[in-house]
């Protein structure tokens, strides 16, 4: 068959609940046979292919980053399968909600790098290793709260408690205000695995989100008597180059808001798929304790094997053809990172684990060019020294087998693992 084949003309649904929990062997059938796949009853096209994902990535002018009105379609899309007095609810909380502008991952040049450049002093490779005391303190924490029960939820206990400890610490969340921005950053990440839920759900979502935009807002309102050594104060008092006035609060809410998602939900996801992977190979696990300067491979690997943001969307903005496929203005494309990462074509045996991988890094699970993930340098710090923290204190890591199989959630854009229970000996 062609690449040009439609949906309907081979037999995936790249919707279907078990299909997003189990994408892979799909993603296969797709690269081989339809890399440019079009899904017609939502409108866009699935690129599953490395090489038209990076190209599409580099040509920013044909495939814009401009997607917010997909969001909001699939936020309506949801909204209009509720109920009618939970829907007005959800909207009356909505409403008491500011509007945020689009600033770094949804918007294109040269506004992203006009505001991409406010925060990228606090990620750069000094800053990093300025700050990783701190991080292996706050890992250390968490590790030692549950080490010698030998079992744990490592989603709850490890993988989701660290990474939002750190985002929080940057921001300058105050330890009186946790909870608040536990609930908070629960909600932003869901509201883009685009799953189906209980319609109460949504609704605490909403409220958790509301909270949260208030607790911000309170925040940058204080950085701005009182400015401290944390992110909120750096952009309370930032001034948008080219503009000549100081960033406003909604454009200060929207960085906050894409910090706190790329901050936590990707690194806690790939934290949990590293787990996994470990747990199913005793022998790995010593290998990397034998060999820790394997442990920067190691991260690469789980990164590309399991990407924690399976794809996401470009608008095509002129008639184009990607791999010889036919695309028109207004249409949209979802890369997908996932596929990408297990193409033959660019990674011998892409789906195997292979801690001597030659050039694991490009793998693109941050993604590629100008909008490639500003806090990687923080996630691989993140991840190598808490594998290495874990497999320092932990021996004969395992599933529990009190639980059943762990399963990844049935989402769309972001790829996790909702509980992870494993038991081990305390070393």
């Amino acid at each position: 068959m062609s690449e040009t084949e439609q949906a309907g003309d081979l037999d995936i649904e790249p919707f279907a609940p078990d299909q997003l929990r189990h994408p892979y062997a799909g993603y296969k059938v797709l690269r081989d046979r339809a890399p440019v796949y079009k899904v017609p009853e939502l409108g866009l096209h699935l690129v599953t292919r490395y090489d038209l994902v990076r190209e599409a990535l580099k040509d920013t002018a044909t495939f814009s980053s401009e997607f917010d009105d997909f969001l909001a379609m699939a936020q309506q899309m949801t909204l209009a399968t509720l109920p009618a007095d939970v829907r007005a609810r959800i909207e009356a909380v909505n409403a008491e909600m500011i509007t945020v502008p689009p600033t770094m991952l949804t918007l294109d040049e040269p506004g992203h790098t006009r505001y991409r450049s406010l925060v990228s002093q606090l990620f750069t490779g000094s800053e990093i290793r300025r700050g990783e005391a701190m991080v292996q303190a706050i890992i250390d924490h968490h590790l030692q709260r549950f080490l010698d029960s030998g079992e744990t939820d490592f989603i709850a206990g490890f993988a989701f408690a660290v990474p939002l400890r750190i985002i929080a610490d940057r921001l300058g969340i105050p330890d009186s205000e946790r909870d608040c921005f536990e609930a908070g950053a629960k909600a932003s990440a869901a509201g883009l695995r685009l799953t189906a839920v209980a319609p109460e759900t949504l609704l605490q979502r909403a409220e958790a989100a509301r909270d949260l935009q208030r607790l911000l807002l309170e925040l940058l309102a204080d950085r701005r008597r009182q400015p401290q050594a944390d992110m909120i104060s750096v952009l309370a008092h930032a001034e948008l180059e080219g503009c000549d006035r100081p960033l406003t609060d909604p454009e200060a809410l929207s960085i906050l808001g894409q910090f706190l998602v790329a901050g936590h939900e990707t690194t806690t996801s790939t934290l949990g798929w590293g787990m996994l992977m470990l747990c199913r190979d005793p022998g790995l696990q010593e290998q990397l304790r034998e060999e820790p300067a394997l442990l920067k491979t190691f991260v690469e690997e789980v990164l590309r094997l399991e990407s924690p943001v399976q794809g996401l969307p470009r608008v095509v903005t002129r008639d184009t053809e990607l791999g010889g496929y036919p695309l028109q203005a207004g249409e949209l494309v979802m890369l997908r990172y996932g596929a990408a990462n297990r193409d033959e074509r660019q990674f011998v045996d892409p789906d195997a684990l292979d801690v001597h991988r030659d050039k694991a890094g490009m793998q693109m699970a941050f993604g590629s060019g100008i909008h490639h993930c500003i806090g990687a340098p923080l996630a691989r710090q993140e991840l190598s020294l808490g594998f290495a923290a874990v497999l320092r204190a932990m021996r004969e890591i395992r599933l529990h087998q009190g639980f059943p199989e762990p399963e990844a959630e049935a989402s769309f854009i972001l790829r996790n693992l909702p509980e992870l229970h494993i038991a081990y000996q305390r070393s």
